[in-house]
């Protein structure tokens, strides 16, 4: 269940989820966790060939990965930021 898991881990593994579909070279995402008072950062590293897939035209796709994170940290209380670190 959700709530029995670490902090940040349930929205690291979501991300993970959605970039490593997402990119070519999955064995090179890495995301980390830094836990903050009111906040939780997850640092999105992906290989640099694959960082245009991850941010899309515009941002779409970057947008739309927040947006899903938005709705699945809802109900913790706590703001949940994605870095896409370069």
């Amino acid at each position: 269940m959700i709530h029995e898991r670490e902090g940040g881990e349930v929205e690291k593994d979501l991300v993970e989820y959605i970039v490593k579909s997402l990119v070519d070279d999955p064995s090179s995402v890495s995301v980390s966790v830094v836990e903050g008072e009111k906040s939780t950062i997850l640092e999105l590293k992906v290989a640099p060939d694959d960082i245009g897939k991850v941010i899309g035209k515009h941002g779409r796709i970057a947008k739309a990965i927040r947006t899903v994170l938005q709705a699945a940290t809802a109900k913790g209380g706590k703001h949940t930021v994605l870095e896409i670190l370069d």
